[in-house]
């Protein structure tokens, strides 16, 4: 039997190659972007409430109504944008499926679709799978921002999309409103969509302030904005994310997610409502910001070079020349072996493997965790 080969992508992603590696040695994981510490307690009870109460049957395709209220509710509180919840706002099983499904909606044989590197793994494939062509250009190291003249170089008559990522995975740089004011001048007069994934959103650091592509008129009006609720309560298993749109973008949003998953946990979106309605404990990004100053006050002590602090998202990169001119696929594989760290290499977000010799820590995790890999990375000195 031949099966086709439906994107460029080989092997098995490099989240998983790393984080076996890290099993198979013993290693501390910073590789995957993932907490190792408990949710909520009011969540995690909302959730077996919910179970116990009997909401256990399919939801909405849409998503439950009082979950999409929620989630207007808390936009319109943190960013003073109304959305209309039947006609916006879809419910979907995580914001990885919310992105390729925005792609799907969109996207035909012959398409192009410009991609800022390095970029989360997702994306190519999911272009790809759709008969879409990429169109990579890589952000400018080492503080990765957006060259807008390469952006507007890059733009042809087939140019479909654009997918942006802010606060951004994998080096946790924030956009400013001059970033997406830059973005609206581009594609002002043409039929290109934004794809904004904005699952950091709550994850932002040292005061700075999120801008949402929601709240710029101009840029609204084409645009699929995608969320986690895994970065925000720190329950990346639950898998459940969302996706804003205008009404007729959404209403061909649906027309594919109704014949993907149709539907998302039940239980879980009672939670989720229940827990935005009556807040967390802490908000996230006091917390996050909390462990990343923790781990950058602890790897100051290393070899590594720190160029500047991430601003959201779990992660921070980091240098490594002080230590090795290995690339970093191989650096980040001998670091897990012999120091029993797991990392992940930047280039891997890369369509052409750019290899600027960094690396990508995730720093949500217990401070104990934490403790216990740098003091391993001290090692290294």
């Amino acid at each position: 039997m031949v099966f086709p080969q439906k994107h460029s992508a080989t092997g098995t992603t490099i989240f998983t190659v790393m984080s076996a590696l890290a099993t198979q040695h013993n290693a501390i994981n910073l590789s995957q972007g993932f907490p190792d510490f408990h949710i909520d307690e009011e969540l995690s009870k909302a959730l077996g409430d919910a179970a116990r109460n009997g909401f256990n049957q399919y939801a909405p395709m849409p998503g439950l109504p009082i979950l999409r209220q929620e989630i207007t509710k808390s936009f319109k509180t943190r960013y003073n944008v109304d959305i209309d919840a039947d006609t916006e706002v879809t419910i979907t099983p995580g914001a990885t499926y919310a992105i390729y499904t925005a792609f799907t909606a969109i996207l035909s044989a012959g398409d192009e679709v410009i991609v800022l590197e390095p970029a989360y793994d997702s994306y190519i494939p999911n272009i790809e799978m759709n008969g879409a062509r990429v169109v990579p250009i890589s952000l400018s190291a080492p503080d990765f921002h957006v060259d807008w003249e390469k952006v507007k170089q890059a733009i042809t008559a087939h140019t479909k999309a654009i997918i942006i990522n802010t606060p951004h995975n994998p080096t946790g740089a924030v956009w400013s409103k001059k970033d997406w004011d830059d973005l609206a001048v581009i594609v002002r007069d043409t039929d290109i969509f934004i794809l904004s994934d904005e699952v950091y959103e709550q994850l932002v650091f040292d005061g700075l302030k999120h801008y949402s592509v929601l709240q710029h008129p101009e840029l609204r009006q084409r645009s699929f904005a995608l969320y986690s609720f895994g970065k925000v309560y720190n329950n990346t298993g639950w898998k459940i994310g969302y996706c804003i749109a205008p009404p007729a973008m959404t209403q061909a949003f649906r027309r594919i997610h109704q014949f993907l998953s149709f539907t998302v946990n039940t239980p879980a979106q009672y939670a989720l409502a229940h827990i935005l309605a009556h807040g967390a404990a802490e908000p996230v990004h006091a917390v996050m910001e909390r462990k990343r100053d923790h781990f950058l006050s602890l790897i100051k002590d290393t070899p590594f070079t720190i160029y500047g602090p991430a601003r959201g998202s779990y992660f921070q990169v980091a240098g490594y020349e002080r230590i090795s001119n290995m690339p970093d696929m191989e650096f980040a594989q001998w670091l897990t072996k012999e120091y029993g760290v797991a990392t992940i290499p930047i280039s891997a977000f890369y369509s052409n493997k750019k290899d600027d010799k960094l690396i990508r820590f995730c720093f949500a995790k217990k401070e104990e965790t934490l403790n216990e890999a740098v003091d391993r990375l001290k090692k290294l000195a």
